[in-house]
């Protein structure tokens, strides 16, 4: 009888939380953009920098950002990391900014540089750029990731 009764209370329990994990329908991913990136005064050896991030809210409700994780990585080398639960609320079909600030990891900078001068005749360099916003416990995570390529050549196209 206390298997039946515990059963029968936690089924419905299951179910409301399960009904409520995905975002509401039609919930679009914001759109991410760096929009700044600037060296700070060093306190030590390692350098920091802040990172601007554009964010905007396509969505009919606000985006309550609980917290951001990120790194950022040149030619598979993840050169910087960081979090942050300092941030503003993006009210619906709004934009807003926030900024992150970073630490270079020492050790991966290291290699980033050993593989740049053994290949002295790069011309490009694949930049990485990923982040994860959190907005609560009861959304998923929403993973944001850009990528290219710098460019070093100073040769202009004709």
């Amino acid at each position: 009888m206390n298997k039946a009764f515990f059963t029968s209370l936690l089924l419905p329990i299951i179910f409301i939380l399960s009904s409520c994990a995905p975002l509401q329908p039609g919930f679009e991913t914001p759109v991410v953009s760096i929009s700044s990136f600037e060296a700070l005064p060093s306190q030590g050896v390692v350098p920091q920098f802040e990172i601007g991030l554009h964010i905007v809210n396509p969505n009919r409700t606000a985006l309550k950002l609980k917290g951001v994780v990120y790194t950022i990585s040149l030619e598979g080398h993840k050169l910087m990391t960081g979090v942050t639960n300092k941030l503003p609320v993006i009210e619906a079909y709004s934009e807003g900014d926030i900024l992150l600030n970073a630490s270079v990891d020492l050790f991966s900078s290291i290699g980033f540089f050993t593989d740049l001068i053994r290949n002295q005749n790069l011309e490009k360099i694949s930049y990485q750029f990923n982040a994860k916003l959190d907005v609560g416990t009861l959304h998923p995570v929403i993973k944001v990731t850009k990528e290219g390529e710098l460019s070093l050549s100073s040769k202009q196209p004709n």
